[in-house]
């Protein structure tokens, strides 16, 4: 196929349903024959080769974090049909936002001006781009940071982002996960016709 990719971002605080909507639209495109890629666990491999992460984010995590995944998305672009992005390029700057706010760091304002101009440059790579609603009713996943305040200020800050690009993000909730992937699965089909 010589179509350009689809590429799907998902982006919000940690335990808020990304990962388990990416797998259930990867199950749904089971039987298309699409080539699909999955990207995730940057801000893991950030820390693996020893970045700070989470409330010690810094300038320079972000931009490995930023970096590394627009990298990733450019090398799937070669053997994909559909790319599913656990963590688009913009939530890197929600978390580095959310780790000054919480630390009480002042960070650059240079530094700050130039990832979050990266962030908005790139998110029209993007087809169709999920925001996650932080439901404090939905237990943390398994070896999630514990930090409740880092965790909604995670959340509020990549809200914010999300909210100075009109009608950039669609809201995923719980209670609209099946209608999301609805519209997900009927807008890959469109491209693809399958």
């Amino acid at each position: 196929m010589n179509r350009h990719p689809i590429k799907i971002g998902i982006g919000g605080s940690h335990s808020t349903g990304k990962t388990s909507f990416l797998n259930s639209l990867e199950a749904g495109l089971e039987h298309s024959r699409l080539r699909i890629h999955r990207i995730g666990n940057l801000a893991k491999n950030a820390r693996d080769l020893g970045f700070p992460i989470l409330t010690e984010h810094t300038y320079e995590s972000t931009l490995w974090i930023m970096s590394e995944g627009m990298r990733l998305e450019a090398e799937a672009t070669l053997k994909s049909d559909v790319i599913l992005i656990d963590r688009p390029v913009f939530d890197a700057v929600g978390y580095y936002e959310a780790a000054l706010q919480i630390s009480g760091r002042k960070g650059s304002a240079r530094d700050l001006q130039e990832v979050r101009a990266i962030a908005f440059a790139h998110f029209g790579a993007y087809d169709l781009v999920f925001g996650t609603e932080l439901d404090p009713t939905v237990a943390l996943g398994e070896n999630r940071d514990e930090n409740e305040n880092f965790r909604y200020a995670a959340a509020t800050q990549i809200k914010a982002f999300l909210d100075e690009i009109p009608h950039g993000a669609l809201k995923l909730t719980t209670t609209n996960v099946e209608q999301m992937l609805d519209h997900s699965i009927e807008m890959i089909k469109t491209r693809f016709s399958f």
